[in-house]
Order: C-alpha cells, then structure tokens, then sequence
C-alpha cells in the first residue's frame, strides 16, 4: 500500500472523517512532507481542508501560536503532524472540549507510515487496551520493577485512559498510531528507583540504561549522559512532576527512537514527567516527556500484570 492510501486510511478508519466536515492539519518546516501527503489525501475526502505551518516547537507539551489554537477549536477534526507532540498541550485541550477530534502523529516518519505500528489489528488493540485499564481503574498501588530497581506509585482514584488511535465520537482525541492504557499518578505519591533502559521522547533510544531516583513524586537524579538530557528538557520546575505511567498494548509497534511508536511497544511500560492536566492530573507544566523501560515487573495491589 503507498503512502497516500496508508494517510487516507487513517482519516477514514481513524479520524472517521466525512465530507462535510471541516478539516485541519497542523504541522511545522520538519513534517512538512508528510503533511503534505496527508492533505492531498484529504481532498478525496472533504472539500477545503486547510494545511497550517508553524515553526517548529522546542519540546513536547509547549503551546502551539495562538492562531493555530483558535484554528483548532473551530475545525471538525485536526490532525497534528508535527516533530513535538501537542497532545498535552491546553489548545488540543480547548478544541477536544468543543467537540472537536483531534489526532496527533509527533515525531511520525514515512517509515512509519509503510510498517509497524499503524498496520495492527485496532480490534485487537481496543480488546487489550480496555483490558489494561480495567486494571488500572481498580487498583490502588503500584509497583515497577526492572534488575535491581523499584518504583512505588499510587493511581487510587485517579481513571484510566484508553488510547486506541480510533476517535469518531466528538471531543475524542490521541495518537495515530496508538495503542496504550495509561493513567496519571498522585503527583507527589512516586518514590524509589526505576532503570529506563527503552527509549526516551526528544532523546531516542538509551544505548546505556539510566537510573531514575524519584521522591515524593519529584525527579531528583538521572545518571548518565541521557540522564542529563533528561533534566536539561524537563527543567527544574513542574515539569520534574511525575505525571502518567502508561502500558503498551500495540503488538506491531517497534522500538526505533521514535516516541510515538515506542510508548505503544507491547510489553513495555512508560512513565512521564511534566504535564497531566490534560488527562486528570493536576500538573500544567510547558513539557511532557516520556521514559520507556523494557521488559519490566509490574504489580498493582499485590497482583502481578501479566505484560507478554
């Protein structure tokens, strides 16, 4: 299948856009070769859609300008191909909130557009996905496990998200490809140790595992060069807040570097930093950044997770 079909797939089965909606993708001067892909399979779909630049953010979770923001709101659907994700930012959110249906694809490249993750089976993906959450909706405690690290966190009262790439009711919003359930933590409730040893959102696949000290829900030391990277993007603000921890539930994803990808990767687990306002957190922070580790031990309540 070419590119162009694989982009109209996506409008059709994972946007669900129909003729007379109106249409937006935003993106920047990195993805302007695959936005351009994507709006030129948009106009067999819907007339008018529109295509904005904007010069590329600095970080996943920074605003977009205020024009796009307003652009956002009063479209149908938007998708946002870009290099940072806007996933977590307060324009996805003031859009989603009027209904509006919102796809992100940071940091997606052609090759991923020809394999991997976006090819699963999404029926497969929503069975898993909502397994995962009834999970996390019932649990309390939470324990990750990786060699000689461990990680204590408390998701009590806090709800699940389904993250299946599939959005056709209005307000529904994530990323294309998806394939996660995730949650956001008490924000001062994380403390221990855990080893990332997977990739890490705006740094890449780790060539050498980091160790993470995290206390009272607050990083306070990453080892190692990527560990410094870390701190560097995160700041020394909100942005060190723990502020989801996620399970990949995508059986086609790869792990490549690229985040939107990785985070999916069936039997990996993710935790982030910085914002979660935007999914029932309390933190509004400029960042959010993701940490996947591999391969891991996870219990919720006593009860391992079984994550293969």
């Amino acid at each position: 299948m070419c590119v162009k079909d694989v982009a109209k797939k996506v409008l059709v089965q994972n946007l669900n856009l129909k003729e007379d909606e109106s249409f937006l993708i935003v993106t920047d001067e990195t993805k302007q070769n695959i936005a351009d892909i994507f709006h030129e399979a948009s106009k067999t779909i819907t007339k008018d859609p529109i295509l904005a630049e904007m010069v590329a953010r600095k970080k996943s979770g920074e605003e977009p300008p205020v024009n796009i923001s307003n652009l956002m709101k009063d479209s149908n659907v938007v998708l946002c191909i870009t290099e940072h994700s806007l996933t977590h930012t307060k324009a996805r959110i003031k859009a989603t909130n009027k209904g509006v249906r919102v796809g992100t694809m940071p940091g997606v490249t052609i090759d991923m557009l020809e394999k991997g993750a976006i090819s699963a089976d999404y029926n497969e993906i929503e069975k898993l996905t909502a397994e995962y959450c009834a999970i996390l909706d019932y649990g309390k405690k939470v324990v990750i496990q990786k060699n000689e690290s461990e990680l204590n966190v408390s998701i009590d009262k806090r709800k699940s998200i389904s993250s299946t790439g599939v959005f056709k009711r209005p307000g529904e919003s994530g990323n294309i490809p998806s394939g996660e359930s995730y949650i956001a933590p008490l924000e001062d409730s994380a403390n221990g140790q855990i080893i990332v040893d997977g990739s890490i959102s705006g740094i890449g696949v780790i060539k050498e595992p980091i160790m993470l000290t995290i206390k009272s829900g607050r990083l306070v030391e990453a080892t190692g060069a990527a560990g410094e990277k870390l701190k560097k993007i995160l700041g020394t603000g909100d942005g060190r807040k723990i502020a989801e921890l996620g399970i990949g539930t995508n059986k086609h994803a790869r792990l490549s570097g690229n985040i939107l990808e990785d985070e999916k990767v069936f039997g990996t687990v993710h935790i982030a930093f910085g914002s979660n306002h935007s999914f029932g957190g309390n933190t509004q922070a400029d960042v959010h950044i993701d940490c996947v580790i591999t391969d891991p031990n996870v219990w919720i309540d006593s009860e391992q997770v079984p994550l293969n």
